[in-house]
């Protein structure tokens, strides 16, 4: 499959961390580095029982975006791949997707049915699914609440997601395995919320 990135990816990001500025404070996650901006919250999506961390959400400007990166095949692409079993794993939780293009290249726009109970009113939720394939590796994001409806709090998010620096390091990987993901060095007794 074809690389799925945008043609300015090398130098607006999502960069590599061959391509990034080395003196740019980033808050270092391991698989990725993330420049720390006015009123970002970051989250760490921690697995129950192996209890590592398998995503990265960031609460921004009224938006939600979750990253993971992923080991990539060094010629070819995994985004192409990877929308298919999105959509269709959507499909199978009664949800819709509709295939776009976006700033990054293909995007999903996801209706996903939300479970009684859980939220007043609304029966589905609205989800950007996107995604940038790199050198050996690949980026995913979902952006929820207003980046996945307003063109301008989802510039803001956009923006956040290009700023993302993957930092594959040389292990080899099988494709499509999580790049590891840890916890930034904090002082002891901080909390998994952190502002950054």
């Amino acid at each position: 499959m074809p690389k799925s990135a945008p043609e300015d990816r090398e130098t607006e990001g999502p960069l590599d961390e061959s391509e990034a500025n080395p003196v740019r404070p980033y808050v270092d996650l391991g698989g990725i580095k993330i420049l720390p901006r006015e009123g970002l919250h970051l989250r760490l999506e921690i697995e129950e029982g192996s209890k590592r961390v398998v995503a990265i959400g960031l609460d921004f400007a009224g938006s939600t975006l979750q990253v993971q990166p992923f080991a990539a095949p060094r010629s070819s692409g995994l985004w192409h791949e990877i929308r298919e079993q999105i959509a269709d794993q959507i499909g199978k939780q009664g949800g819709t997707t509709t295939p776009r293009e976006g700033p990054f290249g293909p995007e999903l726009v996801a209706e996903i049915p939300v479970a009684a109970g859980q939220q007043a009113g609304g029966v589905t939720r609205l989800a950007r699914f996107i995604g940038v394939d790199g050198p050996r590796w690949f980026l995913r994001g979902v952006i929820a609440g207003e980046g996945a409806i307003d063109p301008d709090a989802a510039a803001q998010i956009e923006d956040l997601f290009r700023s993302i620096v993957v930092v594959r390091g040389s292990t080899p990987m099988p494709p499509r395995d999580l790049i590891p993901l840890r916890m930034p060095a904090t002082p002891a007794g901080a909390s998994e919320t952190t502002a950054v």
